[in-house]
């Protein structure tokens, strides 16, 4: 039988102009702390302006980054739990 522990609560952020997109991105942990990460995205002058594009692919970025930033979390917790070193954590 499966049973739900915890929740985690993530938020976007955005701030664009007309050629850039920045996203920031956070996640609270249940134990009360926070990861954080950045993305960003840039238009080209010849593309339309499509602000949700830009904000889908530095949204991913940052998430994707936000990810990366866990998965090195959980690593080191593992090392420190077992005492030594474990094999890497492939996504």
């Amino acid at each position: 039988m499966m049973h739900t522990a915890v929740g985690w609560h993530v938020e976007l952020e955005f701030q664009e102009d007309d050629q850039h997109t920045r996203a920031a991105a956070m996640v609270r942990l249940p134990d009360g702390s926070e990861v954080r990460a950045h993305g960003r995205a840039s238009r080209h002058h010849t593309d339309s302006q499509q602000p949700r594009v830009g904000e889908e692919i530095a949204g991913a970025r940052a998430l994707n980054e936000l990810a990366m930033q866990l998965l090195s979390k959980a690593h080191g917790e593992i090392d420190q739990a077992s005492g030594h070193t474990s094999h890497p954590i492939h996504v």
